[in-house]
């Protein structure tokens, strides 16, 4: 598995935030988002077994893993990591671009999956995979304008998704205020949740391994 780095930290997103939090981003993606803060991620790595990572896991003080990238399910034995993981008493989250099949997780991995509004250059289109959306689930969409806002507003009317999983909205850093979109949000009546990037809160936008 090619892996760019695997660390410890508060899980800084999501229906976990603030957590402390095992990661492990894994090299390679197949989607270039304008907003991405992860770029350096589309390259490089390093080659790692299962059984290392897993032994580098089993170091760390936490029982909560977020496997990301990059794209993680470029990896082929991500589900099989993923087992390993589960067997061993983890709690396996998957943050994921949304546009490769989840189905071969196992059922315990919460999945966390983007829709893509206009804004990042890779639109959200085929929108089946939502239909696979279990209450552990999220969906986030991160928004770059008020015109993100709105389509991703209609794409969660359209699809039900309220309910369903729990819905976050994001601001990209530097681009979209917090208060902003929560200012959106409340006048939406969106049964959704903001969700800010904490880490970046806490170390800066430009730090790394955390």
């Amino acid at each position: 598995m090619r892996v760019s780095e695997v660390f410890h930290s508060i899980q800084g997103e999501g229906t976990r935030a603030g957590r402390p939090c095992a990661f492990v981003r894994f090299t390679g993606c197949d989607l270039r988002c304008r907003w991405c803060d992860t770029a350096y991620a589309f390259h490089g790595g390093e080659e790692r077994s299962r059984a290392d990572l897993v032994a580098e896991l089993d170091r760390l003080p936490t029982r909560l893993c977020c496997l990301t990238g990059g794209e993680p399910l470029l990896q082929p034995e991500l589900p099989d990591l993923c087992r390993d993981l589960l067997a061993r008493g983890w709690e396996v989250t998957v943050e994921t671009h949304g546009q490769r099949a989840t189905a071969a997780l196992p059922p315990e991995v919460v999945r966390i999956v983007d829709v893509k509004p206009p804004g990042s250059g890779e639109e959200t289109r085929d929108f089946d995979y939502l239909d696979a959306l279990r209450p552990q689930d999220e969906v986030k969409f991160v928004v770059a304008s008020e015109a993100d806002f709105r389509w991703s507003a209609e794409v969660v009317r359209r699809h039900r998704l309220e309910g369903r999983a729990a819905l976050l909205f994001s601001p990209v850093f530097g681009q979209v205020t917090p208060r902003a979109l929560t200012e959106r949000l409340l006048a939406s009546g969106l049964d959704a949740r903001l969700s800010l990037q904490l880490h970046k809160l806490v170390w800066g936008p430009q730090a790394r391994e955390v």
